[in-house]
């Protein structure tokens, strides 16, 4: 009788641990998610830009991370920082084509999501062709070490991308909320003739947005390498997963972008804990369906 007390005793206090293990985890995998959604909650949530080659973006900035981190043992970050310049000059380019090819003839509906299909697709042969198709990982002296407080692990290789993730979207927030070019981006899917009376173009304004929305990529590309291997066909997990992020968080709210990265990332963390990692898909999407079917414009929507 002695030992079955102990026994369970021993059991729940097992699954205690496990279950606080999956919340931070689950925690610190929603900072990885909120940088990889942010850039789209610009484009798609500001700009009305359906980008779905968004995650294919952010796989370039991890391939790039890794081939400098490979060749040069330059960090990651530092290398996402690095590029992102050279990410917004590439977002002003295929912005030009896609205002000039489409939005522009009123044809961006359609059309405009094949261009931005074929810029997946296209990204990922490349990817393909110069890396070839399996995984890669970076090496970096904090990668393995694990800091424990009361019994909960606190691997930096989540820690890391959690903290530069919230930096990036601060900074993001305050440039949009304090500067007139950022509420002029805000604004300009909802009353362009409005920026055009104070003087603003809205289309330049478009363009600059996007730009911003494409350079976060290389930065979370960086991030998502640090936190797991990637190989070009990553990208397809996660277009489904940042559209959800962003429809929950309620489009065109970062405040709103970090809640629900952080609710997908516990309840995938829960549910691949106790029941499978087959299973967490299924139930953060069937979560995410029940907070829409409750409050449609997402959580932090208007």
């Amino acid at each position: 009788m002695l030992k079955t007390v102990i026994s369970a005793r021993g059991n729940w206090h097992a699954h205690v641990d496990l279950f606080i293990n999956a919340v931070i985890a689950g925690l610190l995998i929603g900072g990885l998610y909120a940088a990889i959604t942010v850039g789209l909650s610009i484009a798609f949530g500001m700009l009305d830009v359906v980008n779905i080659a968004h995650p294919a973006f952010v796989l370039l900035g991890s391939f790039l991370a890794f081939w400098f981190n490979n060749e040069f043992g330059l960090d990651p970050i530092v290398t996402g920082l690095m590029l992102s310049p050279v990410f917004f000059g590439l977002g002003i380019f295929i912005h030009r084509i896609y205002y000039t090819s489409f939005e522009k003839r009123s044809k961006e509906t359609l059309r405009g999501l094949a261009f931005f299909f074929g810029l997946l697709f296209v990204t990922e042969v490349g990817l393909i062709m110069a890396f070839g198709v399996d995984y890669r990982v970076v090496r970096s002296g904090y990668l393995q070490k694990t800091y424990s407080v009361a019994g909960i692990g606190f691997p930096l290789r989540l820690v890391v991308p959690f903290v530069v993730s919230l930096i990036m979207i601060a900074v993001l927030q305050i440039l949009l909320n304090g500067t007139f070019f950022g509420r002029a981006i805000k604004a300009v899917s909802q009353d362009a003739s409005a920026l055009r009376m104070v003087g603003a173009n809205p289309v330049k304004i478009k363009e600059l947005g996007f730009a911003i929305a494409v350079a976060t990529t290389s930065i979370a590309g960086a991030l998502l390498i640090l936190v797991a291997p990637v190989q070009p066909a990553s990208a397809r997990d996660f277009i489904g997963r940042v559209f959800a992020i962003c429809v929950l968080g309620g489009m065109s709210s970062l405040p709103g972008t970090i809640v629900a990265s952080i609710i997908l990332g516990v309840a995938e963390s829960l549910t691949a804990t106790f029941y499978g990692p087959s299973w967490s898909p299924a139930v953060a999407f069937g979560f995410l369906l029940l907070v829409l079917a409750w409050r449609p414009a997402g959580l932090m929507g208007h």
